[in-house]
């Protein structure tokens, strides 16, 4: 997947995990009771800061915090952008 954004210095562009529909018993969970994923794949990688290269690369798996980031909308996708150190582990 392309994308035609550059994030800037140690910033990343994760396009999140879709929500759960469904528990793991069976029961389909309402639009309402959706929890926020916290799961994702880098599609952007910025270039790093002088001092501090980048350890997440594009097509990583990622989990990073529940309230990380800024959700943006870039042509018809919604996408998280945050700093690299908002992510707590490559998957």
């Amino acid at each position: 997947m392309a994308l035609n954004i550059k994030p800037l210095a140690d910033r990343v562009i994760i396009l999140p995990a879709p929500a759960e529909v469904k528990t793991a018993s069976g029961i389909i969970i309402p639009d309402t009771a959706k929890e926020k994923p916290q799961r994702g794949e880098v599609v952007a990688v910025g270039s790093g800061k002088p001092d501090e290269p980048m350890t997440v690369k594009v097509g990583d798996t990622v989990i990073y915090g529940k309230f990380s980031g800024t959700e943006i909308s870039f042509e018809g996708t919604d996408y998280m952008i945050m700093k690299e150190s908002d992510i707590y582990a490559i998957v």
